[in-house]
């Protein structure tokens, strides 16, 4: 099982790590910074380096879901590694940050917006949610003027567990409605947003919301009878 640097703290840019597996579905290590595609965020992109001078470059990072490998994607025509070979992960940092910023200001969407999640994607520009709200007139000028407040406000971030037990007993923090947190591993991770926000997460996300920056709310869309979609922009 590979440690997940990642999930302790997401602004840990780099590792040092060994390759424990090689096959056609990707590179495996004993331990890794980059975030796997999990939870509509994308997995982390960047570089595998040893100290004889391969860089490998990683376009993508993804779980294997049939054994739970976490598997980094070597672009085409890569360096070849072997199985022990001591090597340097390191993530595309400025892209990595961009997409904490905006998965933290899709949790602050779910503050504002009062409805159950049916979908949605997080990218290093625009991100968007589904909502079920049927019949629901959504006011996009209070949306943006609500996520703005909430980043200027500057509120500490950060991640706790309960247990599965605890999670059982408190269904209502599921914001999600097609995907539910994994269950069975004993504890479950929640990403709390402190006054604002409390809610299953395992995505990397900043540490205040005043470092998400300026919000713009972008096309507010049906999709479908119940669904509305919301599209959310970085403004820098």
């Amino acid at each position: 099982m590979t440690e997940e640097v990642f999930r302790n703290d997401a602004y840990v840019k780099s590792c040092e790590a060994t390759v424990v597996s090689i096959d056609d579905a990707g590179i495996e290590l004993d331990r890794t910074v980059f975030y796997f595609n999990s939870g509509g965020q994308p997995g982390d992109i960047g570089t595998l380096s040893t100290a004889d001078g391969r860089v490998v470059e990683i376009t993508d990072a993804r779980m294997d879901r049939d054994s739970g490998r976490h598997l980094h994607i070597p672009q085409d025509g890569a360096p070849v590694l072997a199985v022990g070979d001591a090597v340097t992960a390191v993530i595309d940092w400025d892209r990595r940050h961009r997409l904490m910023r905006m998965h933290s200001a899709l949790h602050l969407l779910c503050a504002v917006v009062d409805g159950g999640v049916t979908g949605g994607q997080i990218g290093a520009d625009k991100s968007r949610l589904d909502f079920d709200l049927p019949d629901t007139a959504l006011d996009k000028e209070h949306i943006h003027a609500e996520l703005n407040r909430l980043v200027e406000e500057d509120h500490p971030m950060g991640a706790r567990w309960i247990t599965d037990d605890e999670m059982a007993a408190n269904a209502d923090l599921v914001r999600t409605m097609s995907v539910k947190p994994p269950s069975g591993l004993g504890r479950v991770r929640l990403m709390e947003i402190d006054g604002v926000d409390l809610q299953p997460c395992g995505g990397t996300h900043v540490a205040r919301t005043g470092e998400i920056g300026p919000l713009r709310v972008g096309k507010i869309e049906n999709k479908g009878k119940h669904n509305r979609r919301i599209n959310v922009h970085l403004e820098d």
